[in-house]
């Protein structure tokens, strides 16, 4: 343990990661008596401390052995690596991880991971002189933190000249988003200044910036609120920061996966939309908003139905501050004026389109608009014409044979086309400014190693899941499977190593049939990937077939229980991190996304380059002139 006087350089952080000396020797002075201390299993409490009063049945409480762990003298008390206690399992583990967040001490080593507790506030452990006292220190000589982790990954690629990656796993809420930016912040903050003889500064300095300025970027529009966590990543990244041979920050590249689509156009009671929506109308940037301003939109989310369904603001988070924050970053990306204009103007034109109304016609089962004052805003937004959109929508030109013929619509069907438009529109546009984030942090500097940040969605169990909770969730199962053989082998080959006598478990197995489950042929995915094959196809004889192949076969797959006050759920599937409940409604319709051709058509010739971009890569339809 090192003095008092070694955690100065820590300043202001260093309650926060390691308690005072004299606090550290009180606590290790406790009585204690090996022999009676003990875990005992407590229904409410998973674990609770107790003290054997005798081996017989006592007047006390009365348990099993398999019920009983025993304690660890409190030398080991808030221990920082938690490898190294005398008993290690379940209660003592979470006994020292509740006792170090009670002192406000979030990062916890676990051998070779390092576990970290959200704080659900701001704690002064990120500040400048914190990443400074990091810088080259082994493991061992500094307290538990994700800067260590970081330094230690850049001393290995340098040493070992071998590339490095940083996993960041845990469910919904538990803080991954905020340590993936501290890894990213620190990478950027030490390879800039490790070369500073003879390089220009100037490229660096920019290059460090336009890493740190991808986040706010991509999380106003892949982030949003879900029921447990304000600032929620709706898609899945893999960061890669590239370095010179003497470690000098070189380029980066951002690899993106699945953005949660429906959300732009449906939410939860309790959750609100991506947060670029709300920054919008925040009225931070008046030149965006009012009726003659650029987007056409007022300042108020319950006048659009795509983004007022669940709330409307979060109690952490300052939408004026963050659109500042987002237009600032698209400048310091080097997005061109046009460019950053299209952003917000195809981000407008969503926001209309779930306004947009339709009616029948009489006697005919045929949609025509319902007036066309949204639409003139939607079509002036995306630089088209008006009534060629609305004839699109309603008269769609669909290739029967080598005949273009015309087609009718139904009003749920022209509702549900421009539900598909609008979010394929949003993913496109996500996407493509990942591809010009990319080629802005691709600076053609010679580059030997990169450190990769895997950040990906937390596993989640909501009162309603659907399709998107099951993809995040398989992911999940998917990486936890990865990471347990992983490590878990490296870890069980050092006890190899050292001559410990060792019993091997394949962690892996435990999430196999899960995993197959969902993935096998004739399993939930390549079943619903079958129904959406056939014309006739409904939910119900979804459910049917799932039920016929897997219910009583696997473990995994039960009929959920149904719970008053819950939404329905028509099966339920048994993960490594819990069993969820899950809703099939409209996963035939969500699986198949289909577009509509002509729409689209009109989306490519747009003089609008950037819509224009975003769909080229589909064939398009000659139908439509």
């Amino acid at each position: 343990m090192s003095s008092d006087s070694e955690m100065a350089i820590f300043g202001e952080a260093a309650p926060y990661l390691r308690k005072s000396e004299k606090e550290r020797i009180e606590a290790q002075n406790k009585p204690f008596d090996a022999k009676t201390s003990v875990f005992v299993v407590d229904p409410k409490l998973s674990f609770v401390k107790g003290v054997v009063q005798s081996k017989e049945a006592g007047k006390t409480v009365t348990v099993k052995d398999d019920q009983i762990f025993p304690m660890n003298p409190p030398k080991f008390d808030k221990i920082e690596d938690m490898a190294m206690m005398t008993h290690l399992h379940e209660p003592a583990v979470l006994y020292n991880l509740k006792e170090r967040y009670a002192a406000w001490m979030i990062y916890t080593y676990s051998g070779l991971f390092c576990v970290t507790v959200n704080p659900y506030k701001w704690l002064p452990v990120y500040n400048p002189e914190v990443v400074v006292a990091y810088r080259g220190k082994k493991r061992q000589e500094a307290p538990p933190h994700i800067f260590s982790i970081s330094d230690n990954a850049y001393q290995f690629m340098l040493t070992d000249r071998e590339n490095q990656s940083i996993l960041i796993t845990g469910e919904s809420g538990a803080g991954k988003t905020v340590n993936t930016k501290r890894v990213i912040q620190y990478f950027a903050t030490i390879a800039a200044a490790s070369d500073k003889k003879k390089e220009e500064p100037q490229q660096t300095g920019k290059l460090q910036d336009q890493i740190i300025s991808a986040n706010p970027l991509l999380e106003a529009f892949g982030n949003a609120k879900t029921v447990r966590n304000d600032n929620s990543s709706r898609f899945g990244k893999f960061i890669r920061i590239h370095f010179g041979a003497t470690g000098k920050l070189a380029s980066a590249d951002i690899e993106t996966y699945l953005l949660e689509k429906s959300r732009v156009t449906f939410q939860l009671k309790a959750e609100r939309s991506y947060h670029i929506f709300y920054q919008i109308m925040s009225n931070k940037k008046p030149e965006l908003i009012g009726k003659r301003k650029m987007l056409l939109i007022t300042t108020n989310p319950y006048d659009y139905h795509f983004v007022s369904q669940g709330e409307i603001s979060v109690a952490s988070i300052n939408d004026q501050e963050e659109l500042m924050a987002t237009d600032e970053a698209i400048d310091i990306l080097g997005f061109t004026p046009e460019e950053k204009t299209a952003i917000y103007k195809l981000t407008g034109a969503v926001m209309h389109y779930g306004n947009m109304k339709f009616k029948q016609k009489q006697r005919e089962e045929q949609a025509e608009p319902d007036g066309t004052e949204v639409a003139d805003k939607a079509a002036y937004l995306m630089n088209l014409n008006s009534a060629d959109l609305l004839k699109a929508l309603c008269y769609p030109r669909v290739k029967v044979g080598n005949e273009y013929v015309t087609k009718g619509q139904t009003v749920q069907q022209v509702y549900n086309n421009v539900g598909a438009l609008g979010k394929a529109v949003y993913e496109k546009m996500f996407l493509w400014m990942v591809v010009r984030i990319n080629q802005q942090l691709d600076t053609k500097q010679a580059r030997q190693y990169f450190i990769g940040v895997l950040d990906i969605a937390g596993f989640e169990i909501f009162d309603f899941n659907s399709l998107e909770q099951l993809c995040i969730n398989f992911t999940n199962e998917k990486l936890q499977q990865f990471f347990n053989h992983h490590m878990f082998v490296l870890e069980q080959e050092e006890y190899k190593k050292e001559g410990i006598e060792w019993e091997f478990i394949d962690f892996g197995m435990d999430l196999a049939a899960c995993i197959e489950l969902i993935e096998k042929p004739m399993g939930i995915f390549s079943i619903l990937e079958e129904e959406c094959m056939f014309p006739k196809a409904t939910d119900q004889s979804f459910k049917n077939k799932l039920y016929d192949q897997h219910l009583g076969k696997s473990a995994n797959f039960q009929k959920p229980k149904p719970v008053k006050g819950k939404p329905e759920a028509h099966f339920a599937l048994v993960h490594y991190a819990g069993t969820v409940d899950y809703n099939i409604g409209g996963w035939l319709e969500k699986n198949k996304d289909p577009l509509n051709d002509t729409v689209v058509g009109l989306y490519q010739k747009s003089s609008m380059k950037t819509l224009a971009l975003l769909f080229a890569d589909r064939p398009a339809d000659a139908g439509n002139d």
